[in-house]
């Protein structure tokens, strides 16, 4: 029995526990109502103020010493969502699901949205500046300094280290591994070892430039994608309607081969949810990280919360559809083409040929290489919030790291997707409470934003004008706008 094969075997009985109870009988509700809570509460503000949100992400708006600009923001947490889940993620809730499932990670994001919205703008409220002068906040700083329950922060930020440090990357390994090897044929062991140098010259203060060059290569992937996706939907519009009425009526049970009516919903609603949570990451907690550390534009800790909320749309409700048309357009769901990646592959060569599996390959690869290394930023981070920030603790996190990354190339794909489940779960269950319990800051944040915007002007948010606020926030950081 190999390692790997060991490791799946100690892990997959506490892993199907936690899938269990929190996914068949918390998130896979939870997540739809509080996004449908904040929707209705901030009367559908992820609609009305949709035209605002492009204006505030204009390149070049905001910034200064202390943070990135709203784009900036945008941009890194997008480089975080789009990945695996994007084009391996659809394809396993589509197998898994069926084309139902496409529907449900829809309403996943469009309520997901406001809870997106709700997050960030709470770290934006609650960030703090570090020793160095730079932001520094997310879900364990609103917890500790706004619901005054620093148990909670830590047990997040301990979450959150499991997550991004560890499990989350045997994810985008494991997908590299199948697409790379699906394209050229690789050897798994010449993947793990290039995957591990990589990652360690990274992680460990080399190859900056590897890193800045992914950068600019993920946003020019991820539109290359939609243009091909385009393509395919438009020069196959005439089936569009054939699809979509195949993911509504599976959405709904309304499919014979779904297993019944309420087989068919349960199937498609579970998927859906879990894989747009994975990719869209609304109320997970991970992007209000980001979200701390812009210098927002207006100056107001609501205008960060739209722009994260936009991120939510572009990451599901157009990169994820784009691949969802692409596999059901394809014909090539439910005919043993594969799983994950491979059948997202697989779809894209009928239409591209060779060319289009390569493609995804090379797509998958600096996605999932760039999210590896976004995904480190975010445990150390919370390592230093817990106070492991040291040279040895940053050693250890370091470490786990790359053999985390090392078994995700080797092991199967239904663990890996399962271990990924059960961590996001236990994240983001104690995130969607420490939110809900400060929905009324957000409400306030939310009208005073709306009435100055009403009244023709700027927003701007000055903590003396807010007493009722003042507890837990960085007066500093709010005491005036910036100009």
């Amino acid at each position: 029995m190999t390692a790997p094969t060991l490791i799946e075997t100690a892990l997959a009985p506490a892993v199907g526990l936690v899938n269990n109870v929190l996914w068949n009988y918390v998130l896979i509700y939870g997540l739809l109502a509080v996004g449908v809570y904040f929707t209705v509460r901030l009367r559908g503000l992820q609609v009305r103020r949709f035209g605002h949100m492009l204006r505030i992400v204009s390149p070049g708006k905001g910034g200064d010493a202390s943070g990135i600009s709203p784009f900036q923001a945008l941009a890194t947490s997008l480089a975080s969502r789009v990945g695996t889940g994007n084009l391996a993620g659809v394809a396993i809730a589509l197998g898994v699901g069926g084309p139902g499932a496409l529907f449900w990670m829809w309403c996943t994001a469009v309520v997901g949205m406001a809870t997106a919205y709700a997050e960030s703008s709470l770290a934006q409220l609650y960030k703090v500046r570090d020793e160095k002068g730079q932001y520094r906040g997310g879900p364990a700083y609103y917890m500790e300094r706004g619901l005054k329950q620093r148990w909670m922060g830590m047990a997040f930020a301990v979450a959150l280290l499991v997550s991004y440090g560890a499990i989350f990357n045997s994810v985008h390994a494991n997908a590299v591994a199948q697409s790379v090897g699906e394209a050229f044929g690789f050897d798994q062991n010449l993947i793990a070892i290039v995957l591990v140098v990589l990652t360690g010259a990274v992680i460990f203060g080399g190859l900056r430039g590897v890193a800045r060059f992914s950068e600019w290569v993920v946003p020019l992937m991820a539109v290359a994608y939609l243009l091909l996706a385009g393509w395919v939907v438009v020069t196959n519009i005439a089936d569009i309607p054939d699809v979509l009425m195949r993911v509504l009526r599976n959405a709904f049970g309304l499919d014979a081969a779904a297993g019944g009516i309420l087989g068919g919903i349960a199937a498609a609603l579970l998927q859906g949810v879990k894989r747009g949570l994975y990719s869209n990451e609304a109320g997970m907690g991970s992007a209000p990280n980001i979200a701390a550390a812009a210098t927002p534009v207006p100056h107001h800790p609501a205008s960060q919360g739209l722009v994260q909320s936009l991120g939510v749309f572009i990451d599901t409700l157009l990169i994820c559809s784009a691949t969802g048309f692409v596999i059901l357009l394809s014909g090539v769901l439910g005919d043993g083409a594969g799983d994950g990646i491979v059948l997202t592959q697989r779809a894209m060569s009928v239409f591209f040929g060779d060319a289009g599996t390569v493609f995804v390959a090379i797509a998958m690869f600096f996605f999932a290489f760039t999210t590896i290394i976004g995904n480190y930023s975010y445990a150390e981070n919370n390592l230093i919030y817990l106070g492991g920030g040291g040279r040895v603790g940053l050693l250890v996190l370091r470490l786990i790291t790359l053999a985390v990354v090392a078994w995700g190339v080797y092991s199967k794909v239904q663990i890996v997707w399962d271990a990924a489940d059960a961590s996001m779960a236990i994240m983001s269950t104690i995130n969607l409470v420490g939110v809900v319990l400060l929905a009324g800051v957000v409400a306030k944040l939310t009208r005073d934003y709306d009435a100055q915007l009403d009244a023709g002007r700027e927003p701007t948010f000055l903590i003396a004008d807010h007493p009722e606020l003042a507890d837990g926030v960085d007066a500093e950081i709010w005491r005036e706008p910036k100009r």
